[in-house]
């Protein structure tokens, strides 16, 4: 059987929907897709630049509860709302992550009309 653990802190976004925001299994960390939301779940519409930052930090928040950083992240899956934000997009992630850079996979224009950013990780303990 799979051990799961289920990461959990005070600080962690709420969601509506049926998810973990994060889960232990064995040595790696699995984070749900982290979009611009606040504390209670609810979605907060902004610039590119706010939305993918918040996520970020929303990111950062499931991290350290795990006791672990943004240097423990082993792959990245990023959702761009747009083409255009991709250039602005890359100097935000640069801020975040340092080299050796995680492994990455960007998808462009899959996320709808409502959200500009999401991101989901997974991190080595």
């Amino acid at each position: 059987m799979i051990s799961k653990i289920k990461i959990t802190g005070t600080n962690i976004p709420k969601s509506h929907l049926p998810f973990s925001p994060a889960i232990r299994s064995g040595d790696f960390i699995f984070i749900s897709g982290q979009a611009s939301v606040d504390k209670e779940g609810n979605i907060v519409i902004g610039t590119f630049e706010e939305e993918c930052r918040r996520s970020f930090d929303n990111l950062k928040v499931i991290l350290e509860a795990a006791g672990l950083g943004f240097d423990h992240v082993v792959q990245v899956r990023n959702y761009v709302g747009k083409q255009e934000y991709l250039s602005e997009f890359n100097s935000i992630y640069k801020e975040y992550f340092e080299e050796p850079y995680p492994a990455r996979t960007t998808l462009i224009g899959c996320l709808g009309t409502l959200l500009k950013f999401e991101v989901d990780v997974v991190a080595h303990c």
